[in-house]
């Protein structure tokens, strides 16, 4: 499970912010934008943090939960 303590802002919105990166490949400024019309105003330093420090982590419980394809 990932750890969100210490962050400063609600597990929901981080992996929002995370997800919309990695999805839809927008910058950080835009990124910042399209949170800020929905009311929650994140610096674009803050959202490369979160990129860097939370993308490994949901790829490795990504592939934790991916179901095996063949048995041999």
């Amino acid at each position: 499970m990932i750890d969100f303590k210490g962050s400063h802002y609600p597990k929901s919105v981080i992996l929002h912010a995370v997800f919309f990166y990695v999805r839809y490949a927008v910058s950080y400024r835009d990124l910042g934008e399209i949170l800020a019309e929905r009311g929650v105003a994140v610096d674009q330093t803050t959202l490369n943090r979160w990129v860097v420090k939370y993308t490994p982590l949901l790829a490795a419980e990504a592939q934790k939960r991916e179901a095996a394809v063949g048995r041999s």
